[in-house]
């Protein structure tokens, strides 16, 4: 069960308490005092100053006065008011108790004040103090000028006359026995009628029926006597409303003759209200409230079902019936000439209008080439709920409609006081009708609402009649087939008009992609070739001469996200992952499985860890290595021998990373069989020489450099070292191979990498010489052209790298990085190795290399 929504405020000369979501519970209210609760029950409420209100929706409201009975106050300006709010249920065993202490500050007090509410009527009465008093020239017929004379502190209540008008006396407590509640504070006298009570009387007043409270309260003390006269008029319920068809109209006397004794009186202030909180003009004018006046009546105007307002429904004989509820307030200031004395009266006044007829309006929203019907039902009070949706041929609860598709909910009009209730049913389900006609297809739906008014569970429904009609329309689609190295794809666009995206496994497909996968088309379709080791592709298994790899193709709405149609293609392809060649040299590829999304190739090691991949990127890892290295194991078999190693994670770090993510250990093993003792015959036959071999002696000496900028025209000197950057800043590094001349020769990056420590092997991140499309912070490599310094561009290779940081060294930005880079040296004239002749799809200049190279580690360190 959830906690009910509590909210206090002081409204001036009262104290509102609003207690929601009650959900159905018993609201049980007390004052507290003394560490003590006293029950307020409904004689108690109105003899002291409480109004309890509960509506239909389990929702309730306090109002007290700040002057009530049980109240601290202090020195007539604050006012201390505790209450206690429990909770009963049936389902729950114990009660559930909240304490609301609030203290509201009031010292704008006028000489009399009137609070008319439902079930009482308060005066609170400016009492003279020895210093106001003043003798009066001659006598006055006007009762309250009583309150003139001096009130010693030793006087006492004693008696109270009631004017009915009748004059009728009762001693103080007998008066606080019928229900009156009279106190007396250091300044002011306090007196509250129930209403209604036999001392009251009615009076018509400008066409209004008031109830009219006349008394003149007595205090005595030894041989001294002195009365005081307090009276309140109110109006009675319904009292100068009128109603119309689509306005609810309130009239208030303007003067109000049972409180006014001079022939003369100003009107100071005149304000509206809702619920006891006095409204703006601006917001007044919001809601189209209308405040006049004229020379009889003070006249409120407001618009049935206007803000601010509650719906109450009734159903009857199964049809809608709305009565609207609306607590309004009145707050005037008035002035007498003849007194000089003014007057605050507030005057609340619930007003509830008759039933209406309101059967729920439905209204087609149905937009055809979404395939949904959608209605809209109401408006609805919010005691209203939704049972069940109809149709000639079934009948389905909510549960029901949501199991089939439909979506069903509601929302709050916009004048907060009713609901709408919005159905969605697909064109798809079976209730929907349709037929063909000319090449449009005709949907008809007819549905019947069946609504409960709570809480009686009275029923009454609502009928939609709806219908739509859409052209005939071939979506989008997509199918594909494979051969031994790629997946063919066609997109057939369907009926014009269409607009839809393209999805290739997680990415758009874009104008530069589709190129890469050579997008071929015409008015009614396109196709693609996507290789089987494309990044869109995933590697769903792998065995000893093929790979499962599947392409995943979507085709979506770009404006709602839905999707046409899910399209998966997967196939396998003949590969040879491991090879054995006769000189022992064996290499192996290990392939990021679909089923260990977080493995990162470049880590993947040989049962030696020092044995990294030749060449990686985010898809495999490449290795090669020879039969007797990196903890390859041999065991000999009849006729043949048998090399065993395998691939996998050894970094811990990574481990724990893997492990956290609960994915499958990856383990490639890695065999190679020789047979023994067999004899190879071997051919071979002579052919010229293509090419003078380069003949030279020396040192070739490879620098590593950063420049300052992208133009390589100014360079850090060593003893700059090490070299201060801020995160994402740009290093321009250099690799220069020194006094070649040579243009037949060639440098080529075969790999560069950055450590924490000036140790090379302590590998942590890297690149090849191909840019990472998907990095988010990729390596840019810039051009070299013959200018200025450089006279042979293949001599010179530049990149472009932001400065980072180690995820494992996030905590510590000041540490030193270390940038290191293998260098091939290649014969541009005879580019056979697979180092000298690096190939990038996404580069339009090719670097190649030659026969023989040498690596050279290259060091430079960055802060």
């Amino acid at each position: 069960m959830f906690n009910p929504e509590i909210n206090s405020k002081c409204l001036g000369n009262l104290l509102r308490v609003d207690v929601s979501r009650l959900g159905g519970r018993f609201l049980e209210v007390s004052v507290v005092i003394n560490n003590s609760s006293i029950i307020l029950k409904p004689s108690l409420s109105s003899k002291c100053g409480f109004t309890i209100k509960k509506d239909h929706l389990g929702n309730a409201v306090i109002y007290a006065s700040i002057q009530n009975c049980f109240a601290q106050n202090v020195d007539d300006k604050a006012f201390t008011t505790k209450l206690g709010l429990r909770l009963q249920s049936d389902n729950v065993v114990e009660d559930e108790f909240y304490l609301v202490e609030e203290t509201c500050y009031y010292s704008s007090w006028a000489s009399r004040e009137i609070i008319c509410k439902p079930n009482y009527m308060e005066v609170s009465v400016k009492k003279a103090a020895p210093t106001d008093y003043n003798l009066p020239a001659y006598p006055y017929s006007d009762p309250r000028k009583a309150a003139e004379q001096p009130m010693d502190a030793g006087l006492r209540i004693t008696t109270v006359v009631f004017f009915t008008p009748e004059e009728r006396v009762m001693q103080v407590d007998e008066a606080q026995r019928n229900g009156y509640g009279i106190s007396s504070t250091p300044t002011r006298l306090v007196l509250r009628s129930p209403n209604p009570s036999r001392e009251t009387y009615t009076k018509d007043v400008a066409g209004v029926p008031m109830t009219v409270l006349s008394t003149s309260i007595i205090f005595e003390k030894t041989k001294l006597t002195t009365q005081l006269y307090a009276g309140a008029a109110c109006p009675q319920a319904q009292g100068g409303v009128y109603f119309t068809e689509t306005s609810i109209r309130w009239f208030l006397p303007r003067r109000i003759d049972p409180l006014i004794y001079s022939k003369h009186f100003r009107l100071l202030e005149v304000n509206m209200g809702v619920d006891g909180r006095k409204l703006e003009a601006t917001e007044m004018s919001a809601r189209n409230y209308s405040l006049t006046l004229d020379d009889l009546y003070v006249i409120v105007e407001i618009p049935i079902g206007a803000a601010g307002c509650q719906i109450k429904s009734h159903a009857q004989d199964g049809q809608y019936f709305t009565s609207y509820m609306i607590e309004l307030m009145l707050e005037l200031l008035w002035t007498e000439d003849d007194t000089n004395e003014d007057t605050r009266y507030k005057v609340f006044l619930p007003v509830e209008t008759p039933l209406q007829l309101q059967p729920p309006q439905v209204i087609d929203a149905t937009v055809p080439k979404e395939m949904m019907f959608k209605a809209l039902i109401g408006p609805v009070g919010f005691d209203v709920m939704l049972k069940n949706i109809s149709s000639p041929s079934e009948v389905l609860s909510l549960a029901d409609c949501i199991a089939r598709g439909f979506k069903v909910f509601d929302q709050m009009s916009p004048n907060g006081c009713s609901k709408v209730y919005i159905v969605e049913v697909p064109f798809t389900d079976r209730v929907v009708g349709q037929r063909k006609e000319m090449g449009v297809t005709i949907y008809n739906l007819h549905l019947t609402f069946g609504f409960l008014v709570l809480p009686k569970h009275a029923p009454f429904t609502a009928t939609a009649y709806l219908r739509a009609k859409l052209e005939d329309i071939a979506p989008p689609s997509v199918s594909g087939s494979c051969d031994d190295k790629n997946f063919y794809v066609l997109v057939k666009y369907g009926t014009k008009g269409f607009n839809f995206q393209t999805i290739m496994g997680k990415r758009v497909l874009t104008g530069s992609l589709a190129q890469q996968y050579g997008l071929m088309g015409n008015d009614t379709h396109f196709s693609l070739i996507v290789p089987f080791s494309a990044a869109d592709a995933m590697v769903e298994a792998v065995e000893s001469s093929s790979i499962k790899s599947r392409l995943d193709v979507t085709l979506r709405y770009p404006k709602t996200n839905k999707n046409i149609q899910d399209f998966s293609l997967a196939c396998n392809f003949v590969t040879k992952l491991i090879e054995c060649f006769p000189n022992g040299t064996i290499t192996a590829m290990a392939i990021t499985l679909e089923s260990v999304p977080s493995l990162n190739p470049r880590r993947l090691t040989l049962r030696n860890p020092a044995c990294g991949p030749t060449y990686s990127n985010d898809q495999y890892a490449y290795f090669v290595f020879t039969a007797n290295s990196c903890g390859t194991t041999r065991k000999f078999l009849p006729n043949m021998m048998l090399y065993e190693n395998e691939i996998s994670i050894t970094d811990e770090l990574e481990l724990r990373k893997l492990a956290q993510s609960k994915e499958p250990e990856f383990d490639l093993k890695v065999f190679c069989y020789y047979d023994i003792n067999t004899n190879q015959a071997m051919g071979f036959n002579t052919r010229p020489r293509r090419s003078e071999p380069y003949d030279a002696r020396g040192e070739m000496q490879v620098e590593m450099r950063v420049a300052l900028d992208d133009s390589y025209s100014v360079f850090h000197r060593v003893e700059d070292d090490p070299i201060t950057k801020y995160l994402q800043q740009p290093l321009y590094f250099e690799v220069e191979l020194m006094g070649s001349y040579n243009p037949k020769v060639s440098i080529e990056l075969a790999y560069c990498w950055a450590t924490l420590e000036e140790d090379k092997m302590s590998l942590l991140d890297g690149t090849s010489s191909c840019a990472n499309s998907r990095d988010p912070h990729p390596v840019i490599f810039h051009s070299v052209l013959p200018k200025g310094r450089v006279n042979d561009p293949s001599n010179v290779k530049r990149f472009e790298v932001p400065m980072f940081a180690f995820a494992e060294d996030k905590d510590n930005l000041n540490r030193q990085v270390f940038v290191h880079c293998e260098v091939v040296i290649c014969d541009v004239r005879n580019p056979v190795d697979a180092a000298c002749n690096v190939q990038c799809s996404d580069q339009d200049n090719t670097m190649k290399g030659m026969l023989s190279y040498m690596l050279i580690s290259l060091s430079s360190n960055v802060q």
